[in-house]
């Protein structure tokens, strides 16, 4: 799964979200709040998001795994399928971002920011690259590190994660608006 690992990747990029993993994102949502999850896999992610208020509204994914979830390509999410009342959009996206993919996370982060304010879950090393710049610029609002976590049983990834919020209106109220960063404590 990381770039220093010599584990084959799992089609897709399909790894589900660890409860570690979503616990510094919870202090940055509302206590009751409503979202969708384009990338839901086994739906892990939404079971977690449940403790800390959340309502998933829509579950989809390009295979999907249960019976409340609908398929849908994510890079083909719009408007149509967001229910009415709809917060935010919440996932662990593929973090694939090669050529040869069409650099699909990027594509993911447009797709979704531009129908609501999104939180992704991505390697924290990303806003580092060139290739996240304009999307920093554009949509990234905050950036919540959660360091490394055990993705697999008892195994610790190699690669630190934070959470990233993304929204089209970023420029909204701001002159020169700013990424704000929290740092682990």
């Amino acid at each position: 799964m990381g770039k220093r690992s010599d584990f084959e990747r799992k089609s897709r990029d399909y790894y589900d979200t660890p409860y570690e993993a979503v616990i510094p994102l919870a202090s940055h949502l509302p206590k009751s709040f409503t979202y969708i999850e384009p990338c839901s896999g086994k739906s892990y992610l939404t079971w977690h998001l449940s403790e800390f208020g959340g309502d998933v509204l829509a579950e989809y994914d390009i295979e999907p795994k249960n019976d409340r979830m609908s398929k849908l390509d994510a890079l083909t999410l719009a408007e149509r399928h967001i229910p009415q009342g709809t917060d935010f959009i919440i996932t662990n996206p593929p973090w694939i971002r090669t050529k040869k993919s069409g650099y699909l996370l990027h594509k993911l982060i447009e797709v979704f920011a531009n129908i609501r304010p999104t939180w992704l879950l991505i390697d924290s090393d990303w806003h580092d690259t060139k290739q996240s710049g304009k999307l920093l610029d554009d949509y990234c609002t905050k950036i919540v590190p959660i360091g490394r976590v055990k993705w697999f049983g008892n195994m610790t990834g190699k690669d630190n994660c934070s959470w990233y919020m993304f929204d089209k209106n970023k420029w909204h109220d701001y002159i020169s608006p700013v990424i704000e960063f929290y740092p682990r404590v």
